[in-house]
């Protein structure tokens, strides 16, 4: 499989109408292109015909993480003028990483208010690459505040206003973290689970809590100089050990989403055992890259010269990817966080 390791030859031509703006009314009625990750072959589906390319024994791999309605609006205290403040990752004591909007007015010190003062944060630290750790005070439940007076993340490159905000959470979200959605999880209906489940697909539950870092474009121009943002995953008992079992009976693991993929990378032994296992993890699956736990992979469309179109070339072969791409642009496939999804087996 030939490796490029030039950010440049990731890059494909996309026309903005076909950057999905609202999610579809049906979440399983979604474009499935199903691409053969060794001829190249592609084929044009439905995503309900998902369930007709799983075998009884495979193992289906979901990340139920939850965004959190994580974009906060309020008031410099001293002057009043408004700021934006996006939170990506909690830390002890109340405290959170965030990015903020004008940067230049939170230095160390400042305090915001939120909702009236329902919330109020202080800015205690800088960091390196310009986010903030902000201090929250407030009385009651930070979640409960939270729910009341944020609002959901959504990808920059949406810029129409989410009527739903389930519609940017999939059906199986059960833990507070994420800043963004999982999003190939989102073509997934607890109908068409239950189908899955019934043919003999064991399913097993992951989490990692996606940062923003996911949509950080990579501004080197060689592959291997680029940093990825830490995220923090954790792998159970109960699902390492499904997981195990399907490798062992030599069935496959697919990966709903490639955060599922990157968090059974990231707690996989050398020789192709996952591990229960809790942490931070910054992996980056790019070509050259053996993958060690899965086997086939559910996803979205993603961004030219991004890390995920790195991370499918990995497993389909650059050329196979972008050739399917060009093909997806062609038959007007819809792309990123609410358009369609991809088979790669």
């Amino acid at each position: 499989m030939e490796q490029s390791m030039r950010v440049k030859d990731y890059w494909f031509d996309l026309p903005k109408e076909q950057i999905a703006q609202d999610p579809l009314p049906d979440r399983s009625s979604s474009k499935l292109m199903v691409l053969d990750k060794d001829t190249g072959e592609v084929t044009h589906k439905i995503f309900t015909d998902i369930i007709d390319y799983l075998e009884p024994g495979d193992c289906l791999v979901l990340n139920n993480t939850k965004v959190i309605p994580a974009r906060l609006y309020g008031k410099k205290e001293e002057t009043g003028s408004g700021c934006e403040i996006l939170l990506l990752k909690r830390m002890e004591d109340d405290r959170w990483e965030c990015i903020v909007k004008p940067g230049k007015k939170l230095r160390t010190g400042a305090r915001v208010d939120f909702g009236e003062g329902l919330l109020k944060g202080e800015i205690v630290d800088v960091l390196e690459d310009g986010n903030r750790i902000i201090k929250f005070y407030y009385e009651g439940i930070f979640e409960e505040i939270l729910d009341k007076l944020g609002t959901m993340p959504l990808p920059p490159y949406i810029t129409h206003e989410l009527k739903d905000k389930n519609r940017y959470q999939t059906v199986y979200a059960k833990f507070d973290g994420s800043a963004a959605a999982p999003t190939a999880g989102l073509h997934m209906t607890k109908e068409l689970l239950k189908k899955i489940e019934d043919k003999g697909i064991v399913i097993a539950e992951v989490t990692l809590h996606v940062g923003l870092g996911t949509f950080r474009p990579v501004k080197e121009e060689n592959v291997l100089e680029h940093h990825m943002h830490t995220e923090h995953y954790e792998v159970t008992k109960e699902a390492a050990d499904k997981i195990n079992e399907a490798k062992r009976n030599g069935k496959r693991v697919i990966c709903v989403g490639t955060t599922s993929c990157r968090t059974v990378e990231s707690a996989a032994t050398e020789d192709g055992v996952l591990l229960p296992k809790t942490g931070d993890t910054d992996i980056f699956i790019y070509p050259g890259y053996k993958f060690k736990i899965l086997d086939a992979l559910i996803t979205n469309f993603h961004l030219p010269e991004s890390t995920l179109i790195m991370l499918v070339s990995a497993l389909a072969g650059r050329e196979n990817v972008l050739n399917a791409y060009n093909e997806a642009v062609k038959n007007n496939y819809r792309f990123f966080s609410f358009g369609d999804a991809m088979f790669i087996h």
